[in-house]
């Protein structure tokens, strides 16, 4: 991944339970079930989209997560939205849903989406299993559009494309190593276009996920929102209440992007969060002893170069053909470091390259890019793309994108490998085939009702400060967990959870930050 591209942010745990979390034995029937509609007054030439009845049935057949959903009681279904809400007559598109219905006294449902973007939501339904919530909210997960088992789907690359690219180069800073990465960038986003179509492309952004949420509400038969978004998922509910702020009842913001920032800044910043979250590790490593990385914490960057760099000549071999390359083990490393949970993982797979074998870390970089066991990849590294390249404007200054470079190596030493020069090819999104529609902005929520922002002191995708800041924007009320992972709501702190429990319920916030 180039220095100058983002950090993919999204709810790590999710992403764990569809590998093999045990859940819940059963199974749901095929059934069409009619809610008392919402009364919120819709345009009407949308009513029949917020009118229609979802068939919910067995999520056996809904993506790679289906098996494990359809052994928890989960039920799933589609809903069809327009692809452009200026031409609600034309073309649609199909939303895969899912959810496990309150087996108490309902009070509504609770959207859930896990960040990314291009992260599938389906799985999110189990995120709060084993609390109060689950007696009281049907729980609903989705899958935006051109995602997962949404229908179209955002695809660019074939799988073997998708191999043969992570086994590129991607950091010669050189003038023909920069053209040759601007040649890739272009080429991928022909691609895009080619095989997703250039309509797809222009409606994947947030402005029209947030439209498809709210669709969603009306169809579940809520007259207002409750909603819960992780990373990405925050951008989400932001956006959703600056366009309806008077049809939010709950929104619990964990993992923020701060709307004002530049993201050239969210850049830096989190680059600055992945080098805080490398040295913790490292400083935990050399606690333990016999660290890969030796046992002086401040010599840590340097020995993590001489692991990794030689790895840019030559892959380590591995028991998959493919061998690790210098690029997939960086992906790899910074999958690592998502969550302390997952350090001895990371602390294992520097020592197998240490000993010339790279299968760990490989592992981890197949399940930061998606890819399944046979082969095959989700697709979320393609509506990455997508998205980010519509929400945000693209660097097209070359001289920017030397100084982003040079910035992102200070930010994260751990990650400069030394071969900067002060120039950086421009990213894919300035070739992209569809213009760009969001600016830094500072949230306009009239009447909105006081949200939950929950922020962790060391999550490395998504910094501290974004959800202070996110919190004081919306008039929120803030959570502040103490940790070493992206992410905290329903991850084992009670103290965290406790919090966002009762506001849910009882929609009560805390008066001051409990500080978790």
């Amino acid at each position: 991944m180039p220095v100058s591209a983002r950090v993919r942010s999204r709810r790590l745990s999710v992403v764990l339970v569809a590998v093999g979390a045990l859940v819940l034995a059963g199974c749901a029937d095929t059934a069409t079930e009619e809610r008392v509609p919402s009364t919120v007054a819709v345009p009407e030439e949308l009513a029949h989209f917020y009118q229609q009845n979802v068939e919910w049935e067995g999520c056996g057949g809904y993506g790679i997560d289906g098996p494990v959903l359809a052994r928890s009681g989960a039920q799933c279904g589609r809903i069809s939205v327009p692809l452009d809400y200026a031409d609600p007559n034309g073309q649609t598109v199909m939303l895969a849903v899912s959810r496990i219905e309150a087996d108490g006294d309902r009070i509504g449902s609770i959207l859930v989406n896990p960040g990314g973007p291009g992260a599938s939501g389906l799985s999110t339904v189990l995120a709060a299993t084993g609390t109060e919530l689950t007696g009281q909210f049907d729980i609903v997960g989705f899958d935006p559009r051109g995602i997962g088992s949404s229908d179209p789907q955002i695809r660019c690359l074939t799988a073997a494309e998708t191999d043969a690219d992570r086994a590129v180069d991607d950091g010669d800073r050189s003038p023909a190593g920069i053209e040759a990465a601007e040649k890739r960038n272009r080429e991928y986003a022909q691609l895009c276009a080619e095989r997703t179509g250039e309509d797809l492309l222009a409606h994947v952004g947030t402005a029209d996920v947030v439209r498809d949420m709210d669709v969603i509400r009306g169809v579940l038969g809520d007259d207002s929102l409750n909603f819960l978004g992780y990373s990405y998922g925050t951008r989400l509910g932001t956006v959703y209440a600056e366009t309806f702020p008077d049809r939010v009842r709950a929104m619990v913001l964990d993992g923020a992007i701060d709307p004002e920032q530049d993201p050239v800044e969210e850049i830096v910043l989190q680059a600055e969060g992945f080098q805080k979250a490398f040295d913790e590790f490292a400083a935990d490593c050399a606690d333990l002893g016999d660290c890969p990385l030796g046992n002086d914490p401040a010599q840590a960057s340097t020995r993590f170069h001489q692991l990794v760099g030689p790895l840019i000549a030559a892959p380590a071999r591995t028991t998959d053909p493919r061998g690790l390359s210098y690029r997939d083990a960086i992906t790899g490393v910074q999958q690592g470091l998502y969550s302390s949970a997952l350090w001895g993982s990371l602390r294992a797979g520097l020592s197998a390259v240490a000993d010339g074998t790279g299968d760990t870390l490989l592992r981890l970089a197949d399940l930061y890019e998606g890819r399944q066991d046979d082969g095959t990849y989700s697709n979320i590294n393609d509506a990455f793309n997508a998205v980010r390249c519509v929400d945000d404007q693209p660097v097209t200054d070359r001289a920017i994108a030397g100084e982003l470079d040079m910035r992102f190596r200070q930010a994260a030493p751990f990650l400069d490998d030394g071969r900067g020069t002060g120039e950086a090819p421009l990213d894919v999104c300035a070739f992209w085939p569809v213009p760009a529609t969001g600016e830094p902005h500072t949230p306009d929520v009239p009447g909105l009702p006081p949200v939950l922002v929950v922020s962790t002191t060391g999550d490395p995708a998504t910094p501290y400060q974004a959800g202070v800041d996110l919190a004081r924007q919306l008039g929120g009320a803030l959570v502040s967990f103490d940790g070493n992972q992206h992410t905290a709501v329903f991850d084992g702190n009670d103290c965290v959870d406790d919090a966002v429990i009762s506001y849910f319920v009882d929609l009560e916030v805390p008066g001051t930050d409990p500080h978790c």
